[in-house]
């Protein structure tokens, strides 16, 4: 048996943080510094934290490549197979161009490019985020407002910002589920507390939106209809992730929110022909007056309602007991560690859900929306493969990092930092956002960053006198401001609407807002840590 210890560099605490920390300095400064590739910093740093594990912890090499061996598979499965079965469905609607029907049906809602942006950035980049994630939404997002005629500045900046309450609830939980594992803290508990931060997002960022788009006439004239939209996605997330799913919280918020503005009067009038003059300053996409069959319209949101479907009754009880009776929970083999004070620690054991998983459910969903969009099944397997193959540096990515979570983990390296920083006491509450804010502005992922911070976010609760869900889900609430400046989506937002080389504009225009919503996250933690807000928890 491992027995974990806190301070094996001379029994010294701050030392033994010191080294600790190497293998997250090395992959922030391979990502921020170096701009190395994010699959090439991950497996350097796995390396880093192996060594430190092995010589400075005196973790045994098996146990050490045993812990990374758990941390890969968790990366596969459930993780990646969300995201390669979520991308897969994206990809078949491209494929039959039942995506360029959906386009021009949000181009119909509205003429008003204010409640455009609110309908394809906000609401339609929630859902895509619901499904993909990983810089999906920004890309499809910004092209999909160019089309409509939107300068391509103004068009990528409006996918960055509006790409934030979504986030933690993005690829189908992704995030949640993570931080839950790393954490070991029950995922309805973690999800609970994120869908109590996060909807506090979603009543700013679409005023926010308005105003970028247009101004302060923008705020003026359509404040209510962005308010209306704010509130519906924030009310559903809210709802969703405390007593629906965690998969679904995203799906059903983005769709409370464009119903909102349909329902709405206010977001239906015209717009004026100098709102359209003084915003629509690009090229409008020739495709966009065409008129598509009522029935490939209803072809073209099946895969959404597919989605919600399967999942919506994997949620029913009987149906839940019967997939979870496929889970398999065994021994993690060559792995034997305990905590400090002898216990031993969960990762001993592994478990894994074969159907109960959002994965699983999404293949299946998938496998639905072949037989309605009419893709053949040679041709479906062939796109899923090639969804593996566009992905297949992000999967390098995703294993690495959370090989690297496992090993400081189980290795007690996580542990050690954490105790050292819970030296910061109260100040931990209004710290914690900014460190997911920093994790995700240089690795691009609120998954990364949640397995790279979790688990010393929840040892600094503990022995700070905090509670670990509100650090825990504080990590993952302030990570998604930092999406929008991360180079990763600040590359993508640029190659989509065809401002390469541009990237230093687009950063100076939504780092302010970045750090303004991470101090409105910040205040909210800290309050939520006392009495003035300590009710709004679970």
């Amino acid at each position: 048996m491992f027995v974990q210890q806190l301070e094996p560099m001379a029994d010294s605490l701050g030392l033994s943080a010191l080294v600790a920390t190497l293998p997250l300095l090395t992959v922030l400064i391979l990502l921020g510094v170096v701009r190395m590739k994010a699959h090439h910093a991950g497996l350097i740093g796995l390396a880093v934290a192996a060594l430190v594990a092995w010589l400075g912890y005196g973790m045994p090499a098996g146990q050490t490549l045993s812990a990374a061996a758990q941390g890969v598979l968790f990366g596969l499965f459930p993780i990646m197979w969300i995201v390669v079965n979520a991308l897969w469905v994206y990809r078949m609607t491209v494929r039959t161009q039942h995506f360029d029907i959906l386009r021009r049906s949000f181009g119909r809602l509205s003429d008003d490019p204010r409640i455009q942006a609110l309908v394809i950035a906000f609401c339609f980049g929630a859902l895509l985020e619901a499904l993909a994630g990983f810089g999906a939404p920004v890309a499809i997002c910004a092209v999909m407002l160019v089309a409509l005629g939107f300068d391509p500045v103004r068009g990528a900046v409006v996918a960055l910002v509006a790409n934030t309450a979504p986030v933690a609830f993005g690829a189908m939980g992704t995030p949640v589920v993570t931080l839950a594992q790393v954490t070991g803290l029950p995922l309805d508990s973690v999800a609970s507390v994120v869908g109590r931060q996060t909807p506090l997002l979603a009543l700013v960022v679409p005023l926010v939106l308005v105003g970028l788009v247009d101004g302060r006439r923008g705020l003026r004239e359509t404040w209510v209809p962005a308010l209306a939209c704010g509130a519906a996605f924030a009310v559903a997330q809210f709802a969703a992730s405390n007593y629906l799913s965690v998969q679904l919280a995203d799906i059903v918020a983005a769709l409370a929110g464009a119903a909102a503005l349909v329902a709405l009067p206010h977001a239906r009038r015209p717009a004026t022909e100098s709102v359209r003059v003084a915003v629509l300053t690009g090229a409008r996409s020739e495709d966009l007056d065409e008129t598509d069959p009522r029935r490939e319209v209803l072809r073209a949101y099946a895969p959404y309602a597919l989605i919600v479907a399967v999942f919506s009754i994997g949620q029913i009880p009987a149906v839940k007991d019967q997939l979870v009776k496929a889970t398999r929970v065994f021994d993690w083999p060559f792995l034997d560690v305990a905590a400090p004070g002898g216990q031993p620690v969960s990762g001993n054991t592994f478990s894994l859900p074969l159907v109960a998983t959002g994965g699983t459910l999404v293949l299946l969903a998938g496998l639905l929306t072949a037989a309605v969009l009419g893709v053949h099944a040679r041709v479906a397997v062939r796109e899923w493969a090639a969804t593996v193959h566009e992905l297949r540096f992000a999967i390098l990515t995703v294993t690495s990092v959370l090989a690297l979570a496992y090993v400081m983990n189980l290795s007690g390296q996580a542990a050690t930092i954490g105790h050292f920083v819970a030296a910061a006491g109260a100040g931990l509450a209004f710290l914690s956002p900014v460190l997911g804010w920093f994790g995700v502005a240089v690795s691009g992922s609120d998954t990364s960053a949640n397995a790279l911070f979790g688990a010393l976010q929840v040892t600094a609760a503990q022995q700070s006198g905090l509670s670990p869900e509100l650090l825990a889900a504080a990590n993952s609430s302030g990570g998604v401001l930092g999406k929008m400046i991360s180079p990763q989506n600040l590359t993508i937002a640029c190659a989509a609407v065809g401002l390469k080389g541009q990237e230093g504009d687009l950063l100076r225009k939504v780092l302010p807002w970045s750090l303004a919503l991470l101090l409105v996250m910040c205040l909210i933690v800290v309050l939520q840590s006392t009495v003035v807000l300590g009710w709004m928890l679970p």
